[in-house]
């Protein structure tokens, strides 16, 4: 099977990893905007545009650019299925195959509600679309909502590398008090401020732009604990196993979760989760057994406390996630999930 992997931007973090691991038994190819390079998986540049990462908003004049490039390929060299990401990705790819007979398969990635405009494209390419693919429950129902046929949606959850994402292995160097860590800086404000009841742990913030750090910052020492916050900015994504092992409690509290993919890295290596109660994270973490799920700032303190003060509890959601990680979530196991989708829209 030739599978052809639409996206106008940059991949998500774990997209290469499931492509690569697709390319083991087919042929797969991505087209792009970019001048990505993923190994073993062929990489095609689509120009359109300016040479320069855009909002998707700011792709929207040269999506037709984008599908022409596509449709001179795709007539030279017809793919078997079609897998766009994004809207921007959805559109051209929709206007690239026609006439070719090719399924498209659709992932949105909803990272936020979607302005109208945007809502009624993504409304027309679910119902082009011969498979939608949601990450997890709750984007269903989004979906759904959108008008999408239930019958045309497929769940697949996000992926994590178990290999490189594991109990065993390397970490980062610490000091002997306990060490937060949180994933993104959107959200950690309400660690930050249990730090206030939490007087011997440090935080770790990984990710985030200037903007939020600056806030993070000033809030920190608004509280007085800014001798306890380390904002590292953005992370390279091969050092973070190493930063996970690193810490005794990880949290991803974000507000909107559509892949959860933090989350699966933080379980992955063995470490005990608090994760925000929305999107992904209600399939991925089971709430007591993985880690804890919260819905509101105040229940952030108390779980980290349970956890910071019971070594055998952090041992028995670190072994249990670890385990729902790689049985659940492995790159092999979504990547056949994949395939059966895009087998069943050729069918």
């Amino acid at each position: 099977m030739h599978i052809a992997i639409v996206a106008t931007n940059n991949l998500s973090v774990t997209a290469p990893a499931v492509a690569r691991e697709l390319g083991r038994g087919h042929e797969v190819t991505v087209y792009t905007r970019d001048d990505a390079q993923i190994k073993g998986v062929r990489v095609e540049r689509v120009p359109a545009g300016p040479d320069k990462n855009l909002s998707e908003s700011d792709l929207l004049p040269y999506i037709s650019d984008f599908s022409d490039g596509l449709k001179q390929r795709w007539n030279a060299e017809r793919p078997d299925v079609i897998h766009a990401h994004s809207w921007t990705g959805g559109l051209a790819a929709i206007a690239g195959s026609d006439g070719l007979d090719v399924p498209v398969t659709q992932t949105f990635h909803h990272d936020d509600r979607p302005s109208a405009q945007v809502l009624r494209l993504e409304r027309a390419i679910g119902r082009r679309a011969r498979a939608v693919i949601a990450a997890c429950a709750g984007e269903e129902s989004q979906l759904i909502q959108m008008g999408v046929p239930r019958r045309n949606i497929s769940i697949v959850p996000g992926s994590v590398d178990i290999e490189r994402f594991r109990r065993q292995g390397p970490a980062f160097p610490r000091d002997g008090r306990p060490r937060l860590l949180h994933v993104g800086a959107t959200g950690a404000g309400a660690v930050v401020n249990s730090l206030t009841s939490i007087p011997d742990a440090e935080l770790v913030v990984a990710g985030g732009d200037d903007p939020v750090l600056e806030r993070l910052r000033m809030l920190a020492r608004a509280r007085g604990v800014e001798d306890r916050l380390t904002l590292l900015g953005d992370v390279p994504h091969n050092a973070m196993p190493k930063l996970i092992r690193s810490v005794d409690v990880a949290l991803s509290l974000q507000p909107t979760v559509p892949t959860g993919t933090a989350a699966l890295e933080i379980m992955a290596c063995g470490v005990p989760v608090i994760a925000s109660a929305s999107g992904a994270h209600l399939d991925s973490v089971v709430d007591g057994v993985t880690g804890f799920l919260v819905r509101r700032p105040a229940e952030v303190t108390t779980r980290i406390r349970d956890l910071l003060g019971d070594r055998t509890l952090r041992s028995a959601l670190g072994y249990a996630g670890a385990d729902r990680a790689r049985s659940r979530y492995s790159l092999e196991r979504v990547s056949q999930e994949l395939l059966r989708v895009y087998e069943s829209a050729c069918a």
